[in-house]
């Protein structure tokens, strides 16, 4: 064998054997309060020291009853919610790395943007926004995130 495709097997090899150790350190989280509700998806996945959480509405805690009050209340108590999963499962809002927006309309960005900055204010995380054409049980805003693992819970 030449020494050049002996190389190509060893890395084929090595990332092989990284994508086979990758789910190792997998945990799917959920709190008893959570899976009450009997959805059909974790409220978050932990994998090598990240949150990844499912996309929060603006419920209240415990139900599928969206807060009344338009977008900012909704988007109040998605984020109010983001911060008690993050504690619940260890990690905070300064920790967050990475936020994706859904909205109903592009329209109401400007309100949703004027409560989050409330929750993130200096230490803004990356983040991407998008409309669509509706989100699950009418909400008008729908926001998930990734987090670094601060504490074992």
């Amino acid at each position: 064998m030449n020494l050049k495709l002996i190389k190509w097997i060893l890395i084929l090899l090595s990332l092989i054997s990284l994508s086979c150790n990758a789910g190792d350190n997998l945990k799917r989280l959920s709190t008893d309060e959570f899976k009450k509700l009997n959805l059909p998806f974790s409220q978050a996945v932990e994998v090598d020291g990240i949150l990844y959480l499912s996309g929060e509405l603006g419920v209240k805690p415990g139900t599928l009853n969206l807060v009344d009050g338009g977008v900012k209340a909704q988007t109040r108590q998605a984020l109010t919610n983001i911060q008690t999963t993050l504690k619940n499962f260890g990690s905070d809002m300064q920790h967050v790395i990475k936020c994706t927006l859904f909205l109903a309309d592009i329209k109401e960005w400007p309100l949703v943007n004027d409560v989050y900055v409330e929750f993130f204010a200096g230490h803004l995380p990356a983040r991407s926004a998008v409309a669509g054409s509706g989100l699950g049980l009418g909400a008008r805003v729908e926001i998930e995130c990734m987090a670094k693992v601060v504490t074992q819970s």
